[in-house]
């Protein structure tokens, strides 16, 4: 991935920051953007510097239009235009019961899924379309197909995202430009530290493969994505869960 450069939103931690981690031992430049965890995002870089690689952090809330704006300004400045970006960013995801559910939670996860996905590759469409080169990958879920109950809202935003992919493929495949979206299943990283034992050893015992997945598999299914082995792959969910869901 020499002389590509890519942009992860969320990548402070958990999957981003494995995502972040794998696409700079491969060689591109990596902007980490981060929201709250200014430290954390520092720590990336440093990983990633620190095998040879190039990354900064750059800070940015992903739901704003100018705080994007700023951010790719100084991602051009120091590393140079954008033509792989990592969809990854998220929030708070509560359960709530139907009876529960209002429009601002649905809005919430929209926000997420659905506003933050459009302004960022509307900030980098142009240079990718100039270049005839681009990557853009969603980071999904299987809860799309699973349907988990009282998760109405996420579930709902995250079929938004999946039907984003798969129209922006078809309207910027002219550019050679791919839309994928990565669906992983229940993956732990640090935001699920205070979940009990027994329930991920319930979740693994229902997945084919017996075991929960890894950051770092998910990191690799969207290095291949964003490479080029895969310029001939687009409009597609590729789901990294163990088998949990066929489709």
């Amino acid at each position: 991935m020499n002389g590509h450069v890519a942009l992860i939103s969320g990548a402070s931690r958990g999957l981003g920051a494995a995502i972040a981690l794998e696409l700079g031992r491969r060689g591109a430049g990596v902007a980490v953007n981060y929201f709250g965890s200014e430290s954390k995002a520092a720590d990336v870089v440093r990983q990633i510097q620190s095998a040879g690689g190039r990354a900064q952090a750059f800070a940015a809330d992903v739901r704003d239009e100018k705080q994007i704006e700023a951010m790719i300004e100084s991602i051009n400045r120091q590393l140079g235009a954008v033509d792989i970006l990592v969809i990854n960013a998220t929030g708070p995801q509560p359960f709530v019961a139907l009876e529960e559910l209002d429009w601002k939670a649905c809005l919430d996860q929209l926000e997420f899924f659905v506003k933050s996905p459009l302004l960022l590759s509307q900030a980098v469409i142009s240079s990718m379309k100039q270049r005839r080169w681009g990557r853009i990958i969603h980071i999904g879920s299987e809860v799309f197909e699973r349907g988990v109950p009282k998760f109405s809202a996420y579930v709902a935003a995250k079929g938004a995202q999946l039907g984003l992919a798969r129209s922006w493929a078809m309207e910027l495949a002219p550019w050679n430009i791919t839309v994928n979206l990565v669906a992983p299943g229940w993956i732990p990283t640090e935001r699920h530290a205070d979940v009990p034992q027994a329930d991920k050893d319930q979740y693994a015992a229902a997945v084919p493969l017996k075991r929960m997945g890894l950051p770092e598999e998910i990191a690799q299914t969207v290095a291949f994505l964003a490479s080029d082995a895969a310029g001939f792959i687009t409009g597609q969910k590729l789901s990294v869960n163990g088998g949990n869901t066929l489709h």
